[in-house]
């Protein structure tokens, strides 16, 4: 196979004469990305693997997706490679609006051109070049507009697409949530369409302050306390701690609270409503009629057991 620079040899009124440094790693990305042998392998050939048009899992005989290329460190899969009209303002360009990271060394040509840059954009590598005509590298500028669209994420995307536009950026979409994103699409200055996007964060709503008819204690009658500590234990990973009450417990974590007490004839789920003004909710359940013993101050409250006009038990409780 021909060296991927010959064509920066071809004759020409303006011969180029490219930077070793640059020419050593153009030729070494090269040989990556068309799968060439080092020279330094043992083979000491640059053979080209087998690329048919047959899609690689039929190459591979076994229907499965080929594993993923090995990748240098620091870079992904898929990087983005931009050619810019203008190498040094797009790389104070892509810094300020990007807010981008410098990495690596910058390659600048022996006229002036910037022959490759390496920027960090969050967890990507942006890397630039600035136009070379004589090996086909054009910027969208020479080209007459973009080919393509970039999407990145940011951390905030109106403050990046204000930086963007007061540097010379032109708003093409202005930003609107949509797609589960908050985005925008501008062009830079040196003619890249960027959509610039930010995940829509719903903020959880603060709880709400407890209040009036509100449950506010559940509590287990059971004949046997232990038994029913070992099913729920068994059932629901129930974890306990002693309750207030004689052969009473706590369960720990669930809302709203709640907790078992043993010794009762039967089993029944007894509920217990937080009222603000017990004495008062107790004369409106005999009003309705129900009924409803005195109410008993205790350490976390006033309580007091009622039932309803069909037999069903629940319980009033004052904090």
């Amino acid at each position: 196979m021909a060296d991927p620079l010959e064509a920066l040899r071809a004759a020409g009124p303006t011969p180029a004469v490219p930077d070793p440094v640059f020419v050593a790693r153009l030729r070494d990305r090269l040989r990556r990305a068309l799968d060439l042998e080092s020279p330094d392998d043992a083979t000491g050939g640059e053979t080209m693997t087998d690329v048919t048009d047959t899609p690689p899992a039929a190459r591979s005989g076994t229907g499965a997706p080929p594993e993923p290329a090995p990748v240098q460190p620091g870079y992904h899969s898929l990087n983005a490679y931009l050619a810019v009209s203008d190498g040094r303002r797009a790389l104070d360009w892509y810094v300020e609006v990007l807010e981008a990271q410098p990495r690596g060394e910058t390659v600048w040509m022996p006229d002036g051109r910037l022959g490759h840059a390496e920027l960090a954009v969050g967890s990507s590598v942006l890397m630039l070049s600035e136009e070379f005509p004589e090996i086909g590298v054009h910027s969208p500028t020479t080209l007459g507009g973009a080919g393509f669209s970039l999407l990145v994420y940011v951390h905030d995307v109106d403050a990046m697409v204000e930086r963007a536009v007061s540097r010379g950026g032109r708003l093409e979409r202005p930003v609107e949530e949509s797609h589960g994103d908050r985005r925008a699409v501008l062009l830079d200055p040196f003619g890249h369409r960027w959509m610039v996007a930010a995940p829509l964060v719903r903020a959880e709503r603060p709880p709400r302050a407890p209040r009036h008819g509100d449950l506010g204690y559940v509590t287990l009658e059971v004949p046997d306390v232990r038994r029913a500590e070992a099913f729920y234990g068994a059932v629901l990973g129930w974890r306990f701690a002693p309750g207030s009450v004689p052969e009473g417990v706590q369960v720990e974590g669930p809302q709203p609270p709640l907790g078992l007490a043993g010794g009762h004839e039967r089993a029944r789920g007894v509920m217990c409503y937080r009222v603000d003004d017990v004495v008062a909710a107790v004369t409106r359940v005999r009003a309705a009629g129900g009924t409803a013993d005195d109410p008993e101050p205790n350490p976390y409250g006033t309580l007091v057991s009622c039932e309803d006009d069909q037999g069903t038990p629940f319980q009033l409780w004052q904090p």
